[in-house]
């Protein structure tokens, strides 16, 4: 099983953001850093989210996935796979999609202070942007 940590952050809401994905396969760790633009902070945590399925795709495409995040909106809507919001919307299709495509996928909500190597990584991308 492949530990996936995302971590979306942005600087103003919106703002310049970053994406950061921390992974524990085995006893190898992968961290990545990706400067998404201008998004506000929830946008930013479901670009992380679908940033680190497209890394697991390429590197562990038959994997199971245990993702987590510190974002309770995003962890909630994709663990109930709704949302009336029209911008969440079809980032939790997106979501779903790449998802769907590993034998096992399940996301749970982890508190910020175990979330510190995604975040580390998501603050770094920002200062991609400029």
């Amino acid at each position: 099983m492949i530990e996936v940590y995302t971590d979306g952050a942005s600087r103003g809401n919106p703002g310049l953001s970053g994406a950061g994905i921390f992974i524990k396969a085995g006893k190898h760790n992968y961290e990545y850093s990706f400067p998404l633009g201008n998004l506000s902070n929830h946008e930013a945590e479901f670009h992380a989210v679908i940033k680190a399925l497209d890394v697991c795709k390429e590197i562990f495409p038959s994997e199971i996935l245990s993702f987590r995040s510190d974002s309770r909106t995003v962890v909630d809507i994709i663990e109930n796979g709704f949302t009336r919001n029209n911008t969440f919307l079809p980032l939790l299709e997106k979501v779903r999609k790449d998802a769907s495509t590993f034998p096992y996928f399940f996301m749970k909500w982890i508190p910020e202070k175990q979330n510190k190597h995604a975040d580390r990584l998501a603050r770094a991308a920002i200062n991609m942007n400029e």
